[in-house]
């Protein structure tokens, strides 16, 4: 009877499986069978069998005894001394965690857009299997690193091409985003302050994120501790304007408080 009354390895959490596997990947970058067997409570056969759906979708590659993330393939590797490497690198594990926080956000059905930005380019690589998303973004490395994915449907706005930043800039950007309503945008900054807004450091760049920001229904700042009161030179929008602030857990209350007294959403991970 007992031996009856139990699950089997492939209905046991046979819908969360997959979820758990890829946020393991995204928190460790490296997983083995082993480990995913004694997280899971599955046997060998199911983690393999698992994975295996993964890789088809190109959500991860195997290894032997194990997976590890997918990587962009189909560009260049970022130069070691080019800009967005160094600021890809910089605060890595706090942003690899909004990331993850962000991602959980998204929604079957949803038409999302992300700026340009490390830490959006994490958000992008960490969304989960999702039906009907259509990912709408001005940035090139995004939506080449999710062209392979059959779930999703990528839509670049063109524009003139920011070569450091992989970003397109400019009234073909600006026009092309115009068209489209999202329900949901996540926006990269350089400095968020209660008092002075959004802000970076391209005038193109806080225009079009200004206009991504006016065509979605709900505004995500994704930003970690260090642009907390930080003020760059170009206002991308007021903070009244954003609805939720995910940062990292190196942020203290008195750097949040000035914006929760606001009326800003903070989540802290």
């Amino acid at each position: 009877m007992g031996v009856m009354s139990r699950r089997s390895d492939d209905t046991r959490n046979a819908n969360s499986r997959p979820d758990r596997i890829l946020r393991l990947l995204q928190e460790t970058g490296l997983v083995s069978i082993h480990q995913l067997c004694n997280d899971l409570d599955v046997s060998i056969a199911t983690v393999r069998r698992d994975l295996r759906h993964l890789e088809n979708q190109n959500l991860l590659r195997r290894t032997h005894g194990g997976a590890t993330c997918i990587e962009p393939l189909l560009y260049e590797p970022f130069r070691r001394d080019s800009s967005f490497q160094e600021q890809i690198e910089r605060c890595s594990d706090e942003k690899r965690k909004i990331a993850l926080a962000a991602a959980e956000l998204v929604e079957d059905g949803d038409t999302i857009a992300m700026t340009a930005g490390t830490t959006t380019t994490l958000v992008a690589r960490s969304i989960r299997q999702r039906q009907g998303v259509t990912v709408v973004t001005n940035t090139v490395n995004i939506a080449m690193e999710l062209s392979k994915r059959k779930d999703l449907a990528i839509f670049v706005t063109g524009g003139h091409l920011r070569g450091d930043w992989f970003s397109l800039v400019g009234s073909a950007a600006v026009q092309a985003m115009t068209r489209i309503y999202v329900e949901k945008v996540f926006i990269g900054v350089n400095g968020i302050d209660a008092e002075k807004g959004l802000t970076c450091f391209n005038p193109e760049e806080a225009a079009l994120n200004r206009t991504m920001i006016q065509q979605a229904r709900k505004k995500i700042v994704v930003a970690d501790h260090t642009k907390l009161g930080l003020v760059t030179s170009c206002l991308i929008c007021p903070l009244r304007e954003a609805d939720i602030l995910i940062t990292d857990s190196g942020a203290t209350d008195k750097a949040i408080e000035p914006f929760v007294q606001n009326g800003l959403e903070v989540r802290r991970v």
